[in-house]
């Protein structure tokens, strides 16, 4: 029997994205477009940390950046496809910034210099009240309106009726898809097997040519720029931004998801997002205990399986490889 083709997954799979919200709430629209925000930015930080080797737990602060930049630019009026462009290229320079320290620490130390960073962020988010509202944060930014998917007034498609929310639901799937692409692309270049080899072996890299220090910054960089992309669709969506919406915890909660959907895999990030945003939905009718679930089922499987949910599936693929092979020696010693 021949296997299914990787692209007709991956079309079953975009066609259920599509469908997903349809006939929902904005609830559900919401639910869904905050999962794939962070998958974005999470896929980000799996290029980092992943593919690289280099550990950062400043990706929540990269989120917060490429907010800020979009909300006050699209509350000057400027239009948000291209406060888009800007807020990516201003995570692309700073990450390059930040990934400086990685040349000379590695390890539990270069996650200290991030963490520094990450707070450093949040207190000037805090602090400059003239330029970012302070606590009170920001609000009122508006949705883009160069498609009939983000027009502000409800409207009928296919004889569904889309909500404002849904409508910016499809926009964050159209710049994931996007996104995605474009790291499929990244990591299956010659780029990519450079963010391998470092991340392997650093000092045998080196010897074979590799520039390790210009590999090193730039997996900060595109991994900061990812954070930065998911950040400017944060105002759109939620029309408000705060500071500690972007504190370390987010960060810890990036981290989380390249780590449970299996760090290094292209697929790993969007497992990882969907375990942490959606399951504790999945789990809201257990009332109380719904956290508890939750946080026992991160705990077993990161001690069942340190690769995350993809090693869940590759233990379950070896251990079904040797009865295929043994059914196909019997049907060769029987003549079928």
């Amino acid at each position: 029997m021949r296997a299914i083709p990787k692209w007709v997954w991956i079309a079953l799979g975009l066609a259920l994205l599509v469908a997903a919200p349809l006939g929902r709430g904005n609830y559900i629209s919401l639910i869904l477009s905050t999962w794939l925000i962070f998958t974005i930015a999470a896929m980000g930080l799996n290029l980092t940390l992943g593919y690289a080797g280099q550990i950062s737990l400043a990706q929540g602060a990269f989120l917060g950046i490429g907010a800020y930049i979009t909300a006050l630019m699209t509350l000057a009026g400027v239009h948000w496809l291209a406060a888009v462009p800007a807020s990516v290229a201003a995570c692309f320079l700073i990450g390059l910034l930040v990934g400086f320290p990685a040349l000379r620490v590695k390890g539990h130390f270069l996650a200290f210099v991030t963490l520094a960073f990450a707070t450093l962020v949040v207190l000037v988010l805090r602090n400059e009240e003239w330029l970012t509202g302070g606590v009170y944060g920001l609000s009122g930014m508006p949705r883009p309106d160069f498609l009939v998917f983000t027009t502000a007034s409800r409207s009928t498609v296919l004889g569904v009726s889309l909500t404002p929310t849904t409508k910016m639901y499809y926009v964050c799937l159209a710049v994931f898809v996007v996104f995605d692409f474009s790291m499929y692309g990244l990591i299956r270049s010659p780029w990519g097997r450079a963010f391998r080899g470092l991340r392997e072996n650093p000092a045998r890299a080196e010897s074979l040519g590799l520039d390790t220090r210009r590999i090193t910054l730039l997996a900060f960089a595109i991994g900061s720029a990812g954070a930065g992309l998911a950040g400017s669709l944060i105002p759109p969506v939620v029309q408000f931004i705060e500071p500690t919406s972007f504190a370390v915890g987010h960060s810890l909660r990036i981290l989380l998801m390249v780590v449970v959907g299996g760090s290094g895999f292209f697929f790993g990030p969007m497992l990882g997002a969907a375990i942490v945003i959606l399951l504790p939905e999945f789990l809201r009718f257990t009332e109380g205990w719904y956290l508890i679930i939750y946080a026992s089922a991160v705990i077993v499987l990161m001690v069942w399986s340190p690769n995350g949910l993809i090693g869940v599936g590759q233990r379950i693929a070896s251990a079904l490889a040797p009865r295929r092979l043994e059914r196909g020696d019997l049907k060769q010693g029987a003549g079928l």
